[in-house]
């Protein structure tokens, strides 16, 4: 039996670090329920509540894990969202008003690493009509200790002071497309040196070679799945290369079997932040597995509608593995900061190829 039946944390977790943890772990060890409560007004660049609440359930999904916008705390009856800039006592009685009338308990404990937490116990304490006890543990200071504030100054910096579930969301993914026989492998391998960080392999092909090509119907949601996990497991550096995704998983399932599960085609709508289409400009190889050259003419003709119809913008790369690497790095523009501009200056194909236009992308929820 352990000391409290439900304990309380609240905080921004903009982004969740290591000292985070320690306090989350150290609160499912005394509770038998422990509820995480993350709310910002106005929200951090970069941290949206669907990012915070996608690695806090990833991290802790033991956890109640309850992440919320200024719109949703009206909705609830219990706004308006105090400002982060606003005084403590603010903050301790809105978040009394939450576990009353929106979460429906009363926490025996509240767990921090600050001087506040005394004050935040007193004021749920007089909220409850119960004794509410503050457990404190202590963090490091000086400015090396960990906070979100030192990550946030550089998050590729400091990723091993957060989690790879964490880091993840942080990460900037590039997916390479194309047909049979258009250089995606070799691509891949080719950028993810250049830019110093891990390339995923295609599992499809690998699936293909250990059933000898005869892959069945419910292979498709497997290869789409462990394509996936393969990304969510690499530990890369700032960006990750992606020898195709389930966009490619798709394809197959509908032109082997004409049809695709429903999961499958979630899936397939996986977001990358980078996109990048091989051209079928050189001579088809046959390597004794692949289907002919017209099947990869109709792959690439369904890879450039599907994506125009999914308004996905895309790189189109042509020539050499020197030229098409050139062509993705001239495009890929990292800053000092933890944001990164893309800028597409390369032909952004229609369905016939024709449109040219230049975007200029400024990722911001990394």
């Amino acid at each position: 039996m352990k000391r409290f039946t439900t304990g309380l944390i609240v905080g921004k977790f903009a982004l969740l670090h290591c000292g985070h943890e320690i306090l989350i772990n150290a609160a499912l060890d005394a509770c038998e329920k422990l509820v995480i409560v993350s709310y910002s007004s106005p929200e951090l660049p970069g941290f949206s509540p669907d990012k915070r609440r996608c690695y806090l359930q990833a991290r802790f999904p033991q956890a109640q894990v309850l992440v919320f916008s200024s719109e949703e705390a009206s909705l609830w009856g219990i706004g308006p969202m105090p400002h982060n800039e606003h005084d403590d006592d603010s903050h301790r009685h809105f978040v009394a008003l939450l576990c009353l009338q929106k979460l429906n308990i009363m926490p025996e404990a509240v767990f921090t690493a600050e001087d506040y937490g005394d004050g935040f116990a007193q004021v749920l304490s007089m909220h409850f009509h119960q004794q509410v006890s503050h457990v404190r543990l202590q963090r490091e200071s000086g400015p090396e200790a960990v906070s979100g504030t030192l990550i946030r100054s550089d998050i590729h910096k400091y990723r091993h002071l957060v989690a790879p579930e964490v880091y993840a969301h942080f990460v900037h993914r590039i997916c390479i497309l194309g047909g049979v026989s258009t250089g995606k492998s070799t691509l891949s391998v080719a950028l993810a040196a250049a830019l110093g960080t891990e390339s995923i392999s295609e599992y499809g092909r690998e699936r293909w070679e250990e059933r000898k090509g005869h892959l069945i119907f419910d292979d498709m949601l497997e290869i789409a799945q462990t394509q996936l996990l393969r990304e969510t497991t690499a530990r890369p550096h700032r960006y990750l290369v992606c020898d195709t995704s389930p966009l490619t998983t798709l394809f197959y399932s509908l032109s082997m079997f004409g049809r695709a599960e429903p999961s499958l085609k979630e899936l397939a709508c996986q977001h990358y932040d980078t996109v990048v289409l091989c051209a079928d400009d050189f001579p088809f190889h046959q390597d004794g597995t692949r289907q002919d050259d017209s099947f990869r003419q109709r792959q690439q003709k369904w890879y450039i509608d599907e994506l125009t119809a999914r308004n996905i913008p895309f790189l189109y790369v042509t020539g050499s593995v020197e030229q098409r690497l050139n062509t993705i790095l001239a495009n890929l523009i990292p800053l000092p900061t933890d944001s990164v501009h893309l800028k597409y200056n390369s032909m952004i194909h229609t369905t016939q190829l024709k449109a040219k236009k230049q975007i200029t992308l400024s990722i911001t929820d990394r």
